[in-house]
């Protein structure tokens, strides 16, 4: 079992930015690949960003493809998620995921799931 706690959203104007967390608790957290999700209102849940267990290999989504960034601190059992750059479209609630499969965790099949962060970006 895994529990993941999402932190570090909020309100911010276009073109600033933001760093989430996500704290893992109840497991081997470095057996676990990650991966960042967001779903906007009246919207389906999309992937954005996700992480090897090793760190060494990580994948996202064309839309934020250069401005955010994905990394993990297996010391610390916590990923994180660097936005930059934000635009309006980004405002969403962002939720992380886990999963011992990378190909399982990219997609909303992951076994564990946070409750998320909510992010809101204002133009």
């Amino acid at each position: 079992q895994v529990q993941l706690v999402e932190s570090g959203g909020g309100l911010v104007q276009a073109g600033g930015s933001l760093r989430l967390s996500c704290a893992a608790s109840g497991h081997t957290f470095s057996s676990y690949a990650m991966a960042w999700f967001r779903q906007a209102p009246g919207k389906e849940r999309e992937f954005v960003a996700a992480i090897s267990w090793t760190g060494g290999s990580t994948y996202y989504a064309d839309s934020v493809k250069g401005r955010f960034t994905i990394s993990r601190d297996n010391a610390k059992n916590t990923v994180y998620l660097q936005m930059n750059s934000l635009k309006s479209e980004d405002t969403a609630l962002y939720y992380c995921a886990a999963d011992v499969e990378i190909i399982v965790v990219v997609t909303t099949g992951a076994h564990y799931w946070g409750q998320g962060t909510q992010v809101t970006v204002s133009s």
